[in-house]
């Protein structure tokens, strides 16, 4: 189980941590995890946020054959974390500065913890479309929010993608590797430029304009047109997949300078670290493909390195 930060905040009273993690999805879990197994001082403190649980569920998981819902993943990951020791802190990083070598964070709480690092895994948060019971069609796999993850589940189904028209069009055609029957459905009013609408063509991908609304009934999309929008009217779907974008949460890293790319991801070496020095980010907030394998990959590497750059902890002699 969780700890409170209070708990936490006295575990760690006598001396800097090793490494904060802010963020307990996928990716800081099993840091959490690498970390206790290389007996380090760490503490995980997460918001209760993960993307991980929007997942009804996943079939390309790694390990996983028959498929598993993000909630329990998460459990099962923050049960073997805390079976090694690690500590795990119910609350919100709300800043975070140097001091010196160090980096003293603070919550909404109001703990405080002071850390020779700080390893990010604090996720992006997707833009949805404005479906009424939006979590109901998530989890019926009516709106789904990744094709990488889950095409597969929606093969042969009808699929829409709803966004700006151009990244509408753009899933669109990945999409059609799974269905015959794909619709790009414009989020806003703009024109799509000719090169797009060419690509849709090739694709056999039907471009539709903005509609008038959207809603659900957790066994299908309707999306409904204004009369005058050429004819058409009411269309169902299986699937809906946005393309809205999504907000990293990297607020904390840019507040000390680290550098992002265009849609506001954390860049990061090869080892995982920040433009910042000692400040490490994984999971969906780094420049990357949001997956969890991925997300897996990069605490793997973070935590490594970090534990590689600490003094060594190397066992008592007997």
């Amino acid at each position: 189980m969780s700890v409170p930060a209070a708990d936490a905040t006295a575990a760690a009273a006598d001396g800097r941590l090793d490494c904060l993690v802010v963020g307990a999805g996928p990716a800081g879990l099993t840091a959490a995890t690498y970390f206790a197994r290389f007996h380090r001082d760490v503490v995980v403190v997460d918001a209760g946020r993960s993307r991980a649980r929007w997942i009804p569920t996943s079939h390309n998981c790694p390990g996983f054959p028959f498929g598993v819902a993000g909630p329990a993943l998460l459990r099962k990951l923050h049960e073997q974390a805390t079976n090694y020791g690690a500590r795990i802190v119910e609350d919100t990083i709300t800043s975070l500065r140097r001091d010196g070598a160090d980096f003293i964070a603070g919550s909404a709480s109001g703990a405080r913890w002071r850390a020779r690092h700080v390893l990010l895994a604090t996720g992006i948060v997707d833009r949805l479309p404005p479906i009424a019971d939006i979590e109901q069609a998530i989890a019926a796999g009516v709106v789904r929010l990744c094709a990488v993850c889950d095409g597969y589940e929606a093969s042969d189904e009808r699929i829409a993608v709803y966004g700006p028209i151009a990244e509408a069009i753009s899933h669109a055609v990945f999409l059609r590797t799974f269905s015959r029957r794909v619709t790009a459905i414009a989020s806003d009013d703009a024109t799509a430029d000719p090169a797009a609408l060419a690509l849709a063509a090739r694709a056999r991908v039907e471009v539709l304009p903005r509609p008038a609304h959207l809603r659900h009934d957790a066994a299908r999309c309707l999306v409904a047109w204004p009369e005058g929008s050429g004819g058409i009217e009411t269309r169902e779907f299986d699937t809906v997949y946005p393309v809205l974008g999504g907000d990293a949460q990297a607020t904390l890293a840019t507040a000390l300078g680290a550098r992002v790319d265009d849609n506001g991801e954390l860049l990061v070496d090869e080892k995982q670290q920040t433009s910042v020095d000692g400040l490490y980010a994984i999971g969906d907030v780094v420049s990357a493909l949001n997956q969890i394998s991925v997300a897996v990959g990069h605490a793997a590497i973070a935590a490594t390195a970090i534990h590689n750059r600490l003094p060594h902890n190397f066992r008592e002699m007997s």
